[in-house]
């Protein structure tokens, strides 16, 4: 191998370094951590698992402690527009340089261990905190709990958010099952915080078995959110719930609370803009929760809409159309460019004969075709985080 230079030279390896895409199990990314941290990392770890909500309830979590005094990382996957995005400190992306030079790191320790693409990311955030000196961290779960690379690190706080179907040929095909694998992330003696308002009994099952002290969270935060929709006032919850039990070691007061929740931001999450005086929604919702939270959000304001969709192809995928399609008048279905993708031509055969579907030539057709559009004044983007990226894309060379 010759010397890698750019980010996207090292990101083009790590992607044919392993032979499998998804690879679950700690004993190839255990060995390369002890190396790089003998005594572990010299930060405070907050790890957050669950089918839906991570990634709000980690934007409120991130946008508290930058409120703070304190320096907070936050490691989230996947990226919507580029890799960068995965790893922020204070709210700010790594650039590449920081980027590379972790990955370098990594490749020189490694020895003949081969590592996924995740691995190495979950490494590199690792890294790039360390070096600068953050106080706390934030780290998601990419899939599942207990055999995803996060959970190689030992948690000072862990959350659930909540439990669904999804990913079922990795997981399980039952909240039980798929809780069994979250709850992986506890610790003996450490705090869990659960979201799930009605939590899988194997939740508890495993709390008890290992000595982790479980928590509940029931009652929404009814104060200003700067995330759009009633779930969030829980996910807003959930994170106050956090840096509270983290007070001790990490103090923030109520003020810097309550204008971290005020202020957060995530994009592709009912990210809403308005173009061509039309309104667009932007949305990752890839499973029937989401998209059933997506369809009660939509309800709320009647208006002709229209749709751009398209999924991987693992995905429940007629459950979620018939959970939004009462709110959906057209539907625009793109092809991904993604391995794990569904033929557009495959797609179309879920849908209904009342349904009104066209297939459109790709994501930039799709935009240009609903924005100019008459009779729709609404358009949602969503299905995938490979969906959402596409339209971003394709949104910026309009704007």
């Amino acid at each position: 191998m010759g010397r890698l230079k750019t980010l996207d030279e090292w990101l083009n390896y790590q992607e044919k370094l392993h032979n499998k895409t998804i690879d679950l199990g700690l004993e190839r990314i255990e060995k390369v951590y002890k190396k790089l941290f003998p005594n572990g990392v010299p930060f405070t770890v907050i790890t957050i698992a669950g089918t839906n909500g991570k990634g709000s309830t980690i934007a409120f979590v991130d946008s508290i402690y930058q409120q703070s005094k304190f320096k907070v990382g936050k490691f989230t996957s996947p990226h919507i527009t580029n890799y960068n995005e995965r790893f922020t400190i204070n709210g700010k992306q790594a650039n590449d340089s920081k980027i590379c030079t972790a990955f370098e790191k990594i490749e020189s320790i490694r020895g003949g261990i081969s590592l996924t693409y995740f691995e190495f990311s979950t490494l590199a955030a690792l890294l790039i905190f360390t070096q600068n000196n953050v106080d706390v961290a934030i780290l998601e779960v990419g899939l599942g709990g207990r055999l995803d690379s996060v959970n190689v690190v030992d948690n000072n706080i862990s959350v659930i958010t909540n439990i669904d179907i999804d990913h079922t040929d990795y997981l399980g095909n039952t909240r039980e099952l798929i809780g069994a694998e979250k709850a992986g992330i506890m610790r003996k003696n450490i705090v869990c915080i659960c979201a799930d308002s009605n939590p899988p009994k194997s939740i508890t099952t495993h709390a008890n078995n290992v000595g982790a002290i479980l928590e509940f969270v029931t009652d929404p935060y009814t104060k200003d959110i700067g995330l759009k929709g009633e779930h969030q006032q829980y996910n807003a919850a959930t994170a106050i719930e956090v840096v509270e039990k983290l007070s001790k070691t990490l103090p923030v007061d109520s003020k810097q609370i309550a204008n971290g929740v005020k202020s957060a931001k995530l994009n592709g999450r009912f990210q809403v803009q308005n173009i061509n005086n039309k309104t667009v929604i932007l949305d990752v919702a890839h499973n029937e929760a989401a998209v059933g939270v997506l369809a009660t959000e939509l309800a709320k304001s009647k208006q002709p809409t229209i749709a751009i969709f398209s999924v991987l192809e693992d995905k429940s995928i007629k459950l979620m159309i018939k959970k939004i399609s009462p709110v959906i008048d057209k539907w625009l279905l793109v092809q991904l460019d993604d391995d794990r993708a569904i033929n557009v031509n495959t797609l179309s055969e879920k849908f209904d004969l009342k349904d009104n579907i066209s297939i459109a030539n790709n994501i930039n057709s799709a935009i240009f075709t609903s924005l100019n559009s008459k009779q729709y004044q609404r358009i949602v983007v969503f299905g995938s985080f490979h969906t959402v990226a596409g339209a971003t894309k394709a949104l910026n060379t309009v704007v």
